[in-house]
Order: C-alpha cells, then sequence, then structure tokens
C-alpha cells in the first residue's frame, strides 16, 4: 500500500512523514506490518537521520521473542558521523532486526519508511507514541530549540 506524507519545512530543514505512522519523542518511527496482525516496524525519522549521517553497520541485544520494553537498550548503530544506542519504542517481543541492514546499511537514510527500518517487534507501540501532527508540533520546537541555543541545523538540508 503505498505512503501517504505530511510535508515539514522549517527553515533549512524539510522532509516527509507518513501520515499513518506512529512516532516517538526520541525520533522514532512505528508503522504496523502488512499481513502480519500485531507486527510493528521500527525505524529512524528523517530528522534522526540527518543527525546521524550514513550509517555502517548496527547490532541487536535481544533474541527474537525476547520481552521488550520502551526504554530499554537494545542494540546500536555506527554512523559516519556518530554511534548511538538503539532504544525500544515499543511493548512486545522483539520480531528481529532489519536483516538488509548488514548488506547495505546506507538504506537507512535513502529509504527511512519503507526499506531501512531497524527492527521488528510484536506488540504495540509506546503509550506516549504519537501521530504525524504531534511529531510535527514536537520536530518544529525542537528545531526552534536548537537555533536558539546556537546549534543550528547541522546536517539539516533540503530533502
Amino acid at each position: 500500500m503505498p505512503l501517504n506524507f505530511v510535508r515539514f519545512k522549517h527553515a533549512r530543514f524539510s522532509a516527509r512523514f507518513p501520515d499513518t505512522f506512529r512516532y516517538s519523542r526520541s525520533h522514532y518511527w512505528m508503522a504496523p506490518v502488512e499481513g502480519q496482525p500485531g507486527v510493528w516496524r521500527v525505524g529512524f525519522t528523517k530528522f534522526a537521520t540527518r543527525m546521524l549521517g550514513e550509517l555502517v553497520d548496527c547490532e541487536w541485544k535481544p533474541g527474537d521473542g525476547a520481552k521488550v520494553t520502551p526504554g530499554d537498550n537494545i542494540g546500536w548503530v555506527e554512523g559516519f558521523k556518530a554511534a548511538s544506542d538503539v532504544y525500544c519504542v515499543m511493548n512486545g517481543a522483539f520480531a528481529g532486526g532489519n536483516p538488509e541492514l548488514k548488506v547495505d546499511a546506507c538504506i537507512v537514510r535513502s529509504d527511512p519508511y519503507e526499506q531501512g527500518w531497524l527492527y521488528a517487534v510484536r506488540g504495540e507501540p509506546e503509550p506516549e507514541s504519537m501521530d504525524v501532527q504531534g511529531y510535527i508540533d514536537l520536530l518544529s520546537a525542537t528545531i526552534q530549540r536548537m537555533a536558539e541555543e546556537g546549534h543550528g541545523e547541522e546536517g539539516a538540508a533540503e530533502e
């Protein structure tokens, strides 16, 4: 099913966000997997990928079926700009990492909302997850705060 996007623009940062996904305050998206009831894929939003840069590697701690809860440190990603722990934004059972990332981790940045997902969970999004408009409001406030603190908008070029 094709995705519909909501366009967001703030100063030099421009991105599109799928309108049916859920989003976390920590810049992850969550989307149900078509044809697999109760399974959700999780990935980085375009904002997160711009802060991390191109990914080169990742690793997942839980095994398939392991219980996961929001806030659990479940792995790490390494990019050209930074390395980062990956925290869970779902309640349920870990259903595996994206095997394509071992072949081409760059798809997280080039196709973040379809092929570039990070991991899957059989369960449900964290209670604090928000719809696309809630995420856009959060993102606007985040970028404004970064500008006020003098961080600028590094890595936030036009899409």
